[in-house]
């Protein structure tokens, strides 16, 4: 797998919502999705020991990247100036970390959350992995 993955979870709205932004403004093309849920990202979560992980993972080959670090580091694979908040990694980690924490712990109370992973459109399949 070449192309960076970001496994998300599907059945939050937060979730989903970074998707859509993604999807909108990576007109590249470059970052590739996998739901949590679907058999590639549970295959994927359980090999790499990630099971537990509550949040997004940004997968670069052999390189796994969770919590704030993930986020941070799908934003560089935007347009500028959206590429530009990947420097807020020079945020003190724990407190990133603390903020990040607290919102992927209440993102269902927040956000929302779906009883089925969202479909996406028919131009964007090609991105998805295992639908």
């Amino acid at each position: 797998m070449s192309a960076p993955v970001l496994l998300f979870d599907g059945l939050c709205n937060l979730c989903n919502g970074v998707v859509q932004f993604v999807l909108t403004h990576d007109k590249s093309a470059t970052v590739h999705f996998a739901s949590q849920q679907s058999a590639f990202g549970q295959r994927t979560m359980q090999g790499r020991g990630l099971s537990g992980i509550d949040g997004v993972v940004l997968l670069e080959g052999e390189r796994v990247y969770t919590h704030s670090d993930a986020a941070l580091r799908l934003l560089s694979y935007l347009p500028a100036p959206l590429s530009w908040l990947s420097t807020l990694r020079v945020i003190p980690k724990g407190l990133r970390e603390l903020v990040y924490r607290f919102i992927a712990r209440h993102r269902y109370r927040l956000f929302g959350r779906r009883e089925a992973c969202l479909l996406p459109r028919p131009e964007w399949k090609a991105r998805f992995l295992e639908l």
